[in-house]
């Protein structure tokens, strides 16, 4: 079953994402993922593209619990329609 994610990072980098978006397949790896900066840019990658740096993660994601339990993320899981909304947004940018 796919699920979405959004994950909320709490830090001071400034070229660090502060909010991550994640398609996440069965077997636990991200499928799409937007990362969204401080300063409103939107950055993506998908099997097939990434932009602007950001790519899929090599490992799997995690449960919602495991990542909560590290320190700065603040991770829920979010329905479909708001991740294909940002998705589109970061799309839409791009070109």
């Amino acid at each position: 079953m796919v699920w979405y994610l959004r994950v909320e990072w709490f830090h001071d980098f400034s070229e660090e994402p502060v909010d991550i978006y994640s398609e996440v397949g069965d077997d636990g790896y991200e499928v799409r993922k937007v990362e969204v900066f401080r300063d409103g840019r939107l950055q993506y990658a998908g099997d097939r593209h990434e932009a602007g740096g950001t790519s899929l993660s090599e490992a799997p994601v995690g449960t919602v619990a495991e990542i909560a339990a590290q320190d700065g993320f603040r991770p829920r899981v979010i329905d479909r329609q708001e991740f294909e909304e940002t998705w589109a947004r970061a799309v839409e940018t791009e070109q």
